[in-house]
């Protein structure tokens, strides 16, 4: 087991790359404060099933990035109850598809708030108890859209950069304490963001074009995100990963 006693928090648990994140990183041993939105019935029951299986415990934890209260309150409810924070995985995000000049400030702001700014105070936060420990693997779930800039994409390509950016400049700065900071910059994955936000035609094209010839699972990134998050990569800090199968 990887993670073995190790406690991690990770946003967007509740479907995708986020709910899949939860089982690979319980099934490796951690302890798990599971951030989401609103948690309903079905994300209740696969985090007992998981608890069950496993024997290790899972947080749930309502926290909705559009709200800057609750950032801080869902913070504060962390570290209250978790003694030491080994990881964080910054996975929730929104997405947007419009043409540039289709765009309006409001939605670009939207889209910044909730994928960047509420994840930067997040990250200020957690990284505080990281500090006292000195110790800690922090990763951003970003995009391939980060460094491609998909058509359609200018708001939410723009702050998956800047995610990019971030996790660079903060893994200089946090260095010293023995915590390290990466991102993973995912392409095409089987996802209902995907499917719900990308027409089936662009996705069929694109994918004759990756040298894999298919979509990621939710789990191959989230197996990246593993092996980031281990002792396995110890010496691995300020780097991104494109996990988009030749894209």
């Amino acid at each position: 087991m990887l993670l073995q006693k190790k406690n991690a928090v990770i946003t967007g648990c509740n479907k995708g790359i986020g709910k899949k994140l939860v089982e690979v990183f319980s099934e490796n041993g951690a302890n798990i404060n599971a951030c989401v939105r609103a948690p309903d019935a079905e994300f209740i029951e696969f985090t007992k099933e998981i608890e069950k299986k496993n024997k290790n415990k899972i947080n749930i934890i309502k926290l909705d990035l559009s709200n800057k209260e609750e950032v801080k309150i869902a913070a504060n409810e962390i570290i209250s109850k978790t003694s030491s924070i080994d990881i964080l995985v910054n996975n929730a995000a929104i997405i947007h598809t419009a043409l540039f000049q289709m765009t309006s400030e409001k939605k670009l702001k939207e889209i910044f708030d909730v994928n960047f700014f509420s994840q930067t105070t997040f990250t200020q936060y957690i990284l505080k108890s990281m500090m006292k420990n000195k110790r800690g693997s922090i990763i951003y779930i970003s995009s391939s859209s980060a460094i491609d800039g998909n058509r359609g994409r200018s708001a939410y390509s723009a702050a998956k950069a800047a995610l990019l950016s971030q996790a660079k400049t903060l893994s200089k700065e946090v260095g010293e304490f023995n915590i390290r900071v990466n991102a993973i910059a995912p392409g095409l994955t089987k996802t209902d963001m995907m499917t719900e936000n990308t027409e089936k035609k662009i996705i069929d094209e694109v994918t004759s074009q990756i040298s894999l010839k298919r979509v990621a699972s939710p789990k191959e990134i989230a197996n990246v995100a593993l092996f980031l998050s281990s002792d396995l990569a110890s010496y691995i800090t300020g780097q991104f990963l494109r996990v988009d199968g030749g894209m």
